[in-house]
């Protein structure tokens, strides 16, 4: 047991890279002496300080597992620890449960949600407070944080000189600072209990404090049973109405908006290969796009080699004065892989990491679009109605996209479920590219949030009989906040 104990830390030390060890260590200040800490240098070293402290062993991993699930390595908790990020979400609900505390938890969001052009703007505001040798160009937020810490700048019930700094430059983020303290002042507070076998998830909101002393004894009798509450994309309760809830929206305030980039591989060597109707689906995301104020660009016909570079070289830009970036990959594939117009193969995995936090800082905290118009295999999916609402000739494309990395604020929109054929007619453009434009353009003006959007997509495209067969799309989303684009009060969309 001990043998397979060490032979697992092992594995996971050599997955993790500087930045998360970093991380890991930033997550253990209540635990490990900050001189200690400092001295590690690597995970194994890591874990053997953990171990000395008694705070994992072969019996209990638990810590293991809050920390990795912190730092979003899911696909290290899952491989080796046989667990996922739902389970951890509902082990962690429960009271006692999280060894991170909440204080510890704030910072490093704040610091994973900072633009590098952000953390400058930090150190800049911080030099009359912390010596400039802590304030060099390469010392990180969390590196930055720690100093603040350590010079009483900040503690966990005094942040006021952080807020002060980001409310100039990043008001989200120090609104993430007020909700901290409201709860930790007792304005907001969740209560969990069980009522007739059913859990709830109860949000009271407590009166104001100029009114909360005068009202304290009857606030008591004043809470009645909680209405219970479904977690839902748009924020709609179980019955359709909406509690009142916050639910924070990234900031969409840029003019363009972000990149949106579409690989489009109509042609190829083999004239049987040939995507007709494609050029009609790159078409419709130009004009919604171009409309919804992103800076939009085509490729069309790309090697494989030439669709990673041209990801690559986008994922080198500067986004700092961008809200979003969006792209389309439209052509043939294998499992997991997009063909190029050479027949040549790359890894959708490949792709989207380019945009990771570490390869693509400026767009960190930002959201990640991804659409990939692509089988996701070659079984077809059985229909369960008669009456065909489509006729005329389809297409398939054999793109399969089964993972993508772990990171958050990414989303991929596919244009079916995994091992099931997708749809394109030749004349018209295929049936999720065509039926996600004219969503947009119908829903975007009322504000809805783009999980919404993609669901009515889901619900149209799946309520659909083609050709005999049925096809369904599929939403993969790690967003923290709701998309909702911003549309121009004088412009209307391009016919």
């Amino acid at each position: 047991m001990s043998a397979d104990f060490h032979k697992l830390l092992f594995d996971i030390s050599e997955a993790l890279v500087a930045d998360e060890l970093a991380a890991l260590k930033f997550l253990s200040q209540e635990y490990i002496p900050t001189g200690k800490l400092e001295a590690i240098q690597d995970p194994k070293a890591f874990f053997k300080v953990l171990q000395e402290k008694g705070m994992i062993e072969a019996g209990n991993l638990s810590f293991l597992k809050e920390l990795l699930y912190r730092i979003n390595r899911m696909d290290l908790l899952a491989a080796h620890l046989g667990s996922s990020r739902e389970e951890m979400a509902r082990e962690l609900q429960i009271s006692g449960r999280a060894k991170v505390s909440a204080y510890r938890q704030l910072l490093y969001r704040i610091a994973e949600d900072l633009t590098p052009e952000d953390v400058k703007c930090v150190k800049f505001l911080l030099q009359k407070e912390m010596p400039k040798n802590k304030l060099q160009d390469n010392a990180s937020m969390l590196k930055v944080l720690l100093e603040m810490e350590r010079n009483e700048i900040i503690k966990e019930d005094d942040l006021a000189v952080l807020k002060d700094i980001l409310k100039g430059f990043r008001a989200d983020v120090k609104k993430q600072i007020d909700i901290y303290e409201e709860k930790k002042k007792g304005k907001l507070f969740n209560l969990l209990f069980k009522r007739r076998d059913e859990v709830f998830f109860v949000i009271f909101v407590a009166p104001s404090l100029a009114s909360q002393e005068s009202r304290e004894d009857d606030s008591k009798e004043k809470l009645h049973c909680p209405v219970p509450v479904s977690v839902h994309p748009s924020g709609q309760g179980a019955e359709g109405e909406t509690p009142h809830l916050l639910v924070e929206s990234y900031k969409m305030k840029n003019n363009p908006h972000g990149y949106c980039v579409i690989l489009n591989n109509h042609i190829f060597k083999n004239p049987h290969e040939v995507r007709e109707g494609t050029l009609k689906d790159g078409e419709a995301v130009k004009r919604v796009f171009q409309w919804l104020q992103f800076e939009t660009v085509e490729h069309r016909n790309l090697e494989a080699k030439q669709m990673y570079a041209e990801l690559k070289g986008y994922s080198k830009k500067d986004h700092s004065n961008m809200d979003c970036f969006v792209c389309f990959i439209f052509s043939h594939g294998e499992k997991d892989k997009i063909q190029g117009a050479d027949h040549e193969l790359v890894n959708i995995k490949d792709l989207l990491s380019c945009f990771s936090g570490s390869n693509c800082p400026s767009l960190a905290g930002k959201p990640k679009l991804f659409f990939i118009q692509a089988c996701q295999g070659s079984v077809r999916h059985p229909a369960v109605t008669v009456k065909e609402d489509f006729s005329g000739h389809l297409e398939t494309d054999a793109t399969p996209l089964t993972s993508i990395p772990d990171q958050a604020d990414i989303l991929v929109g596919t244009a079916t479920v995994e091992d099931y054929e997708c749809y394109r007619c030749p004349e018209t453009g295929s049936i999720y590219i065509q039926c996600l434009c004219k969503k947009m353009e119908l829903l975007c003006p009322l504000r809805k949030d783009l999980i919404t959007i993609l669901t009515e997509v889901n619900k149209e495209v799946g309520g659909r009989v083609l050709n005999g067969w049925k096809q369904m799309p599929k939403i993969t989303s790690t967003l923290r906040k709701q998309l909702i684009f911003q549309i121009p009060q004088s412009q209307s969309i391009g016919k």
